[in-house]
């Protein structure tokens, strides 16, 4: 069944009023300004075709003209809209080769995602076949008319409306896909680190932005740099033989007086070019120039915007990190390597390790310098010393800064070496226009071997450093193999003291105490003991000073007094009322600022009085610092518990101090007692330390009692109390209170 076709088109001379105003005045609106709007007719009447043409020609829409592609039937222009792209516009006649031909090519036509911007204008010569509500409730099209009332001012409107919603379709779907390349351009340039990475990275993604191949360069300049040069940290295409240059060696005049400008703020556009400015958080400005193949569009400018914005946090990111990575590997006050960069020095020359000499030099007693002085006189004395490290020891040797006043030297035995290094410090230092005399020790290491990594060659240079100054101020120590294992070993014992500890297999054990005249016990001395994982016992003469040094004498001290606690409240439950425990206290924790709440809590925990408690500290924390010492000494007895000094005589005291302290007792180490019996006991040490005892009135307990020979010496001595294995060894818990129930018995 045919349809009645358009009427014809009138003539100029009748058009409408309202068309006369859309339409474009004189030859120029006909004059073609872009790419034509291609339009689509579906109709199986010939004359509907050639009407549609000649009502349009010679209008524009939206400044572009129309160009018509035609097809017959619903079959033939499935076949066309397979074929050609951008079609903005389809008129569909409805009833053709079917009934609903027009409908079914509606259909197909929203199936096929490559014409989702395709705007539909249904005709029809027979509304009664598609009602025209229900057709476009059901249907996604622009618009449905009937061919009557399309004249030829409504037919323009018509296209005009579908032409602009495709148009607005189509810049939506292109800032869509803008967006995504944005997204997309923008997480892969997240994956780069350095500047000239991203800058080169950022050149592509803007180009490829604007369908263009990468075309351009980037510049940045340091605003701080005196010299005000701006360099090109990435260049493409025409101007990558530029990488690296100055700006001012640009031989193009015209583009470098725009960059130039644009580095002062005056950005000026010109048709396919980019400039784009940045002020980077690091002080820095930064241009992008990018030569485009097209102008961009006019819906494109917010996608360049928004780009921009992006690539300005992106800038801001890699030089930030830039600023981090600069922070984590280079010292800031010295410009120097610091001490992690310095490791991977270490580790790239360990191929070259032969002849190879590793140092690391500590300037004595900085410390003091920077009390004495100010940290700012201490900085520009280790700006002196890495000055003169730098200008005596010469290009081929690596200088770092390890720690505050220590340096790292990496280079050849003939320039690092003890005679070098201490020959830095023979004239003295020009500072703040003081001459300074400073002195170094250093521990250096050979590294023929290059069997390690830099971190292991660290330590041992820290350990050989460690020896040297353990020898005097201003020595020199090369490492050896034997320094190694004995530090190795010492860690290894930490380590496994740790794991003891937090494994329960550090237990306490007790040794009587007596008094002397009547061998009465009244006390015990709690003592720590270490079994390892294989069932081996350490001594504690090894393990006590690791744990005071690592500082996890803390921990095993409070568990220690708070075992000793609740034993000695179980033995006074069982009878014995009087019994006091001792337990040693070392510097630490005598010191640590928790001591006396930790003290309290185990007296109150455990629930018993202050004086079934005696703390021993050593002859040397005694005279420490008094002032402290007495301080605590005091907060002690407020709880009822009473000191002891332990291993007294092998220190050196000072009498006034002594008396000052007021302790309640005394303890003779065991290497006097045996000195004595060997010697004579009238002019020992040992009868020194029991006079001075009782004249300070204080009691006095003899350890390492293992013969009743010296039980009775001491006692012919004065000395009240004692403990050895004359009497018992140490004991745990259960072998304690069975002693006690037999001595009872």
């Amino acid at each position: 069944m045919s349809e009645q076709p358009l009427p014809a088109a009138p003539s100029p001379a009748v058009l409408d009023d309202d068309l006369l105003e859309l339409v474009d005045d004189g030859p120029a609106a006909q004059a073609q300004q872009g790419a034509a709007w291609r339009v689509l007719v579906v109709d199986d009447d010939a004359d509907v075709h050639r009407a549609t043409e000649l009502a349009m020609q010679g209008l524009t829409i939206e400044g572009q003209p129309l160009e018509f592609l035609h097809a017959d039937s619903g079959a033939s222009a499935r076949t066309l809209i397979s074929q050609e792209p951008d079609l903005a516009v389809a008129l569909l006649d409805v009833v053709m080769e079917s009934d609903d031909a027009g409908l079914q090519l509606v259909r197909f036509i929203r199936a096929d995602p490559g014409h989702d911007a395709l705007r539909i204008v249904l005709r029809t010569g027979q509304p009664g076949y598609a009602p025209e509500i229900e057709t476009v409730r059901s249907l996604d099209i622009n618009d449905y008319k009937t061919k009557s009332e399309l004249t030829r001012t409504r037919l323009y409107t018509v296209l005009t409306a579908a032409i602009r919603s495709y148009k607005q379709i189509c810049e939506l779907q292109a800032s869509r896909r803008g967006l995504q390349h944005i997204i997309e351009g923008t997480n892969q340039l997240n994956q780069y680190r350095t500047l000239a990475r991203f800058a080169e990275g950022a050149l592509e993604q803007l180009c490829a932005l604007f369908d263009s191949l990468p075309q351009g360069l980037v510049l940045v300049r340091h605003r701080a740099d005196p010299s005000g040069q701006a360099r090109v940290v990435a260049a493409l295409g025409q101007y990558s033989s530029m990488l690296g240059i100055n700006l001012s060696a640009l031989g193009q005049v015209e583009l470098r007086e725009r960059l130039e400008a644009a580095l002062d703020r005056e950005v000026t556009a010109q048709p396919r070019q980019l400039l784009l400015r940045f002020e980077l958080a690091n002080q820095r400005l930064l241009v992008v120039y990018a030569e485009l193949q097209r102008e961009p569009k006019a819906h494109e400018e917010a996608l360049l915007r928004t780009f921009a914005s992006t690539l300005g946090v992106g800038f801001d990111n890699v030089a930030m990190y830039g600023q981090l990575l600069d922070h984590a590997y280079n010292d800031q006050l010295l410009q120097l390597p610091n001490r992690m960069r310095f490791i991977e020095l270490l580790e790239q020359r360990m191929r070259e390790s032969v002849g190879l000499t590793l140092a690391l030099v500590d300037i004595d007693d900085f410390s003091d310098i920077n009390d004495a002085f100010g940290h700012r006189f201490g900085d520009q004395v280790l700006q002196g010393v890495a000055a003169r490290m730098a200008d005596q020891l010469g290009s081929r040797t690596e200088i770092a800064r390890i720690s505050a006043d220590t340096f790292g030297l990496l280079g050849s035995a003939d320039l690092v070496n003890s005679e070098r290094i201490m020959g830095l410090f023979v004239e003295p230092f020009a500072v703040a226009g003081e001459r300074l005399q400073l002195s170094a020790t250093a521990g250096l290491v050979d590294l023929s071997d290059g069997t390690v990594l830099g971190s292991e060659l660290l330590l041992d240079a820290h350990i050989a450093l460690k020896r040297a100054k353990q020898q005097h101020r201003g020595a020199a120590q090369y490492f050896s193999t034997e320094m190694g294992v004995d530090a190795r070993e010492r860690f290894k014992l930490l380590k496994g003291l740790r794991a003891s500890f937090e494994a329960r297999r550090l237990y306490v054990v007790y040794q009587p105490q007596v008094d002397l005249d009547g061998n009465r016990v009244i006390g015990a001395e709690a003592l720590l003991r270490w079994r390892n994982e294989d069932g081996k016992f350490v001594p504690p003469d090894q393990f006590i000073p690791l744990a005071e040094q690592s500082g996890l004498i803390i921990s095993i001290g409070e568990f220690v007094l708070r075992t000793a606690c609740h034993q000695v409240k179980r033995l006074r439950e069982l009878g014995y009322s009087s019994f006091k425990v001792a337990v040693n206290i070392s510097l630490a924790q005598f010191r640590h600022l928790q001591f006396i709440p930790t003290l309290q809590a185990a007296i109150r925990d455990a629930e018993i009085p202050g004086d079934a408690l005696e703390l021993e500290i050593t002859e040397s924390m005694a005279m420490e610092d008094v002032d402290m010492v007495l301080s605590v000494l005091a907060e002690i007895r407020s709880l009822g518990a009473s000191v002891a000094i332990d291993d007294f005589g092998t220190g050196f005291s000072s009498l006034s101090q002594l008396g000052q302290l007021q302790v309640e007792r005394l303890k003779i180490d065991r290497a006097f007692v045996a000195e004595a019996q060997a010697s004579g006991a009238g002019s020992s040490i040992a009868a020194m330390v029991v006079n001075l005892g009782r004249t300070l009135g204080m009691r006095v307990l003899a350890e390492g009692i293992e013969t009743e020979a010296q039980a009775q010496m001491l006692r012919e001595l004065g000395c009240h109390e004692g403990q050895g294995w004359l009497y018992a060894r140490p004991m745990p818990p259960d072998a304690l209170e069975s002693w006690l129930a037999e001595r009872r018995a």
